[in-house]
């Protein structure tokens, strides 16, 4: 067996090959199209650095410089994920803008934009996430700063057929209309085979268990590992990659036991756990807000917040209703996951605690340690 577990140790049991978020190929557009607007070539491939370490390169699929803009193209490689986004081509268009703008995002064709509250952009804003605009502002920044430039910027992102392939996705559901969002937290989309992937998480238990280690997290994804890391000082074989699978490690666990499981992940995604659901994937699961209304309910909210939270648009607006009023939903719904893998535990000697995180990695509910016979 092999000494080695962790999240890396997952994806290359698996056998597949990962491929690169939305949110890289709009940061490769963007940083081609910008060099060459500054230096007149586009560099291809361009070559970009993850957040979490790497430097792939990327082939250009498309180019175009004007006076006063330059426009990129990379087609989307989703490696083996049965992603819809695949082969997309993404572009980018930069244009400068006088001293002092800094970086103003646009949503071009196929990009959506937010017209709902409770995701992490404000309304109005293009449908653009939170780290693939960081990776754009430094990398925007390193250009500039390669050829004496201010970095002030307009990005335009756009991805040819957006519209179309956006009707496949939940974005309409959830309030974000005219295309796609771009989206990624690590650059990397990892590459999801069910039976692959459950083998994995099994492969990961049998590590930790063969080391001697007392404690595993199951992670829904990098954010989520991450806090669990800080929070615990846990060792990467430790760290068990979850995703969506949140039975496959609970059964595994049931009858293959540690001391003591903590469970980290999404608020939402948490969400559906305390609601008894054991694959938390959007296309099998959803977030039930009545569900969570009950549960602010139960925590003191009064009737106008819990109606407001039974018809809110995303988990998130949920949460942060009830953190302007002091509900403890995270916690509640901490606990209550804690309380559904305990059920599904039967008794096995595990001790569980829950941890709830955004999309930042902040906390935002946790649950004590209890265990079968708490």
């Amino acid at each position: 067996m092999s000494s080695v577990g962790g999240r890396e140790a997952q994806l290359k049991h698996t056998g597949l090959r990962p491929g690169w978020t939305t949110g890289a190929c709009a940061t490769a557009a963007t940083t081609a199209a910008y060099t060459a607007l500054l230096g007149g070539d586009f560099p291809d491939p361009v070559t970009i650095m993850l957040p979490k370490g790497g430097r792939p390169a990327f082939a250009l699929a498309a180019e175009e410089r004007g006076a006063d803009h330059a426009m990129a193209g990379i087609v989307k490689d989703a490696g083996d994920d049965p992603d819809v986004t695949h082969g997309a081509l993404v572009r980018s268009t930069v244009r400068l803008l006088p001293a002092g703008s800094g970086v103003v995002f646009r949503a071009g064709p196929g990009v959506g934009t937010v017209t709902l509250p409770g995701l992490p952009l404000e309304v109005g804003e293009p449908a653009i996430n939170p780290v693939p605009r960081r990776m754009m502002r430094e990398h925007i920044a390193e250009v500039a700063a390669a050829y004496g430039a201010a970095g002030d910027v307009e990005v335009t992102v756009s991805i040819d057929h957006g519209e179309e392939i956006a009707r496949s996705t939940w974005n309409p559901r959830i309030g974000i209309l005219g295309g796609l969002s771009v989206l990624g937290t690590t650059g990397v989309v990892v590459p999801y085979s069910c039976s692959a992937w459950i083998d994995s998480i099994r492969r990961g238990v049998d590590v930790a268990r063969a080391a001697g280690l007392a404690h595993v997290a199951g992670c829904t994804g990098s954010t989520s590992e991450k806090t669990v890391t800080t929070l615990y000082d846990l060792p990467e074989i430790a760290l068990l990659d979850m995703g969506d699978f949140a039975g496959a490690v609970l059964k595994y666990v049931r009858r293959h036991p540690v001391d003591r499981l903590t469970v980290c992940g999404g608020f939402a995604k948490l969400s559906k756990l305390a609601a008894g659901h054991l694959d938390l994937h959007s296309a099998r699961s959803q977030v039930d807000k009545a569900f969570l209304a009950d549960l602010a309910r139960a925590g003191g909210a009064p009737e106008p917040l819990a109606a407001r939270i039974a018809t809110a648009n995303t988990g998130l607006e949920a949460l942060r209703l009830c953190e302007a009023a002091a509900v403890p939903l995270g916690d509640l719904v901490a606990a209550r996951a804690r309380d559904e893998a305990l059920a599904v535990l039967r008794g096995a000697p595990v001790a569980v605690d829950v941890v709830c995180v955004d999309r930042a990695g902040t906390v935002v509910g946790r649950s004590d340690v209890r265990g079968p016979r708490d």
